[in-house]
């Protein structure tokens, strides 16, 4: 397979990881006052942690195979949210695999700093002037290895994976105390 369908494939992979992390913060938000919402909250509470062990597993070989595969050089920014990124693929798996519900604790400020990350670099590419002199002449934080769909790039697949640990992790029934 070329290049382009990888970058494609992972487009719509994050598209729809978007699509269904709002749908659970949506349900979340309304658990109280809906039975719908309680019923997609208690029907997904079972799958948050080993989906954001997957999400965060993908993202990190995604980010693997762009930089080591296809040569698109890491900026000062990638590297950031990579800092992120790669302990909470296995600190997720871990708490997967033994079933820990207080992993909240830790994921969750690794998931904030990421999508603040991932945000902000989004944003450079968008309007280079915001650059605060972090980003390299070299390697530029506003470069744009691809895009789909008009704002699928690669900190946006980023920010798809760490707000989708954010939200899983945090829902209620998934941190509830170990019996």
């Amino acid at each position: 397979m070329n290049n382009e369908t990888f970058e494609l494939f992972f487009s719509m992979l994050s598209v729809a990881l978007l699509a269904g992390t709002l749908v659970v913060l949506v349900a979340r938000m309304l658990h109280s006052r809906s039975t719908a919402a309680r019923t997609v909250v208690s029907a997904f509470a079972p799958w948050a942690l080993p989906l954001a062990a997957a999400v965060t597993t993908t993202c990190a070989l995604g980010s693997m195979y762009f930089s080591e595969i296809v040569n698109y050089k890491p900026c000062i920014m990638c590297w950031y949210q990579r800092t992120m990124m790669y302990p909470l693929a296995v600190i997720l798996i871990v708490a997967a695999l033994t079933k820990d519900k207080r992993v909240w604790r830790y994921a969750t400020p690794l998931a904030v700093i990421g999508i603040t990350v991932s945000t902000y670099h989004w944003f450079l590419e968008r309007f280079p002037n915001l650059d605060a002199g972090v980003c390299d002449v070299e390697v530029p934080c506003e470069f744009v290895w691809f895009e789909n769909f008009g704002f699928v790039t690669l900190p946006f697949m980023a920010f798809t994976g760490f707000l989708a640990v954010l939200v899983f992790t945090t829902l209620p029934n998934t941190q509830t105390e170990q019996s």
